[in-house]
């Protein structure tokens, strides 16, 4: 049978896009959530009136910020809504918060973990104990399947660090089912179960025992894995670079986000050979709140971009969605512009050319240091513009996105 023939009518052909660092669940489950935080909710009153939904059953929240009204208590959570169980999600996936309704609802049938404050209602670094409380069932993944695909996406890396031999059953089931048409790469737990890296969650508050941290990561090189260390703090990147330096260094370990570096803490990443996995659009989504938030003598070493790359480390992007937008077009233009939303610009200096913001997705995700081309031979996976490369570059916008192509079987089509 003759195969499809699209005229592409001088739009440029691209290697297909891959999101170097996503949370496919949490992605999922977005839109089912409700949005508590910047820039959506900006005071208690914006929050309330997004928390008043008829019905019954959970209320689910995602996004907060303490800048909205602070960290609230049960209580406090109780006055917005107080004839549903409620538990809101903080911006960094480490904190949920829960009105009284919603406390009382998920301890009906399990014992309070370790990681609970009962009398506040927050539940910190407890997912693992929420999942199983909440009988959840990994989501479906076909409507943020299509949507990655009309941004060009053919590939992923997923980072949830709990990421273990059952999702990793249910990624294939979801492929299989074709609700997944994206290869899915996943990192996640120590074990001989994926070729993905290991990840490992740093929390400034509470390190890992220094000499286990540095038995981790060699256990994972025993493994021929890479490893991926969260890192959004300077002192986050400290430990992970200090521990890396113990253990020794080898092809394919990471740093995710790197969201503070100072010059000193850039070379130190160089010496070792490792790659950054860059999130350049935090600049526009969240950029107003760190120039209020963080000290100004930090302001220039927030996710550097240009001195990396100068120092030689191979970069690559992901969205970190969904607590990030999942659209690499918007950040590829972050990554040229870095304007915030109200356009401010932070580390003008840091700033790369629409090529070089482009290349971030069209890394190889099992080898970071080679990029993607479209050459003979190379797997089919294609993202088809609707106009040339000269023009697109002027815009980075997922508009321009025609076709997407993975395995060379037409997943998306714009309409024309």
């Amino acid at each position: 049978m003759p195969g499809r023939i699209i005229d592409a009518q001088g739009g440029a052909l691209l290697p297909g896009l891959h999101d170097h660092h996503i949370h496919l669940a949490g992605l999922a489950v977005r839109a089912a959530s409700v949005p508590c935080g910047p820039p959506e909710v900006n005071d208690a009153d914006e929050l309330a009136a997004r928390l008043r939904r008829p019905g019954s059953g959970w209320i689910r929240g995602i996004g907060y910020h303490e800048s909205v009204m602070g960290l609230p208590d049960r209580r406090q959570l109780d006055a917005l809504a107080p004839d549903r169980p409620l538990r809101i999600q903080h911006r960094s996936g480490r904190l949920w918060l829960f009105n009284s309704l919603g406390l009382e609802t998920v301890l009906a049938g399990a014992e309070a973990p370790d990681g609970l404050d009962r009398d506040k209602g927050h539940l910190f670094d407890e997912d693992a104990w929420l999942q199983t409380a909440l009988a959840s069932t990994p989501p479906d993944f076909t409507a943020i399947s299509a949507d990655l695909a009309r941004f060009g996406v053919t590939g992923v890396t997923d980072m949830s660090p709990r990421n273990d031999p059952v999702i990793a059953r249910h990624f294939a089931g979801q492929r299989e089912a074709r609700s997944l048409r994206q290869h899915a790469l996943l990192a996640g737990t120590l074990g001989g179960w994926t070729l993905g890296p290991a990840k490992l969650h740093l929390h400034e508050a509470a390190f890992p025992d220094f000499e286990e941290t540095v038995a981790f990561i060699a256990t994972a090189h025993d493994q021929h894995r890479g490893l991926a260390v969260h890192c959004v703090s300077e002192i986050e990147l400290v430990f992970a670079l200090a521990a890396i330096e113990a253990a020794g260094a080898r092809p394919g370990d990471r740093i995710e986000h790197a969201s503070v570096a100072s010059p000193e803490l850039v070379a130190r990443i160089a010496a070792l050979g490792l790659a950054v996995c860059v999130q350049p659009h935090f600049v526009a989504e969240r950029g107003d709140r760190y120039l209020a938030d963080v000290e100004p003598r930090h302001h220039g070493d927030l996710y550097r971009l240009r001195s990396l790359s100068d120092a030689g480390v191979p970069l690559a992007g992901g969205s970190d969605a969904p607590f990030g937008d999942a659209d690499p077009w918007q950040a590829m233009a972050a990554a040229v512009s870095r304007r915030t939303r109200d356009g401010q610009v932070i580390g003008a200096e840091e700033a790369l050319t629409p090529e070089e913001a482009l290349a971030l997705y069209l890394a190889d995700p099992l080898d970071l240091t080679r990029q993607r081309r479209v050459e003979p031979g190379a797997t089919a996976d294609l993202c088809l513009l609707d106009r040339p490369w000269t023009a697109a570059r002027e815009s980075l916008s997922a508009d321009t996105v025609r076709a997407t192509f993975v395995s060379g079987e037409l997943v998306h089509q714009a309409p024309v």
